[in-house]
């Protein structure tokens, strides 16, 4: 399944809280049960409410914004690599959030956070 990739790569402790929109690839049995089993908790915005999930509510639109209504995409698969390139190569590498001190999410995690210890700690 689609979360496989993720829990491959990040190897996430158990306690991790997966934030999303109610897509139905979020909302489906099988990606529930997935997260359930890897001991992260799932947490949704009401239908139509931007307010209780913002961060991803704010991904998806940037999302839209920079890649998807961007181009035309002929092919499902030509759209799903593209969205991939631009998560892995972009968004997680270079582009600044203003949630996290307009940092990238791999600098913030190379600052804040110590690989080297089994909790989060903020590094002086």
């Amino acid at each position: 399944m689609r979360c496989r990739m993720g829990l491959a790569r990040r190897r996430p402790e158990a306690g991790l809280i997966h934030h999303s929109d109610q897509g139905s690839q979020y909302v489906s049995l099988a990606f529930g049960q997935q997260a359930r089993d890897a001991g992260i908790a799932m947490s949704m915005g009401s239908k139509g409410d931007c307010f209780d999930n913002a961060v991803a509510e704010s991904f998806f639109a940037t999302l839209k914004k920079e890649l998807v209504h961007r181009s035309s995409w002929p092919t499902r698969r030509e759209l799903r690599s593209a969205v991939f390139d631009y998560i892995e190569s972009f968004y997680n590498r270079e582009r600044r959030h203003s949630t996290l001190g307009y940092l990238s999410p791999r600098e913030f995690e190379e600052i804040y956070i110590d690989k080297d210890s089994e909790e989060e700690t903020v590094k002086p």
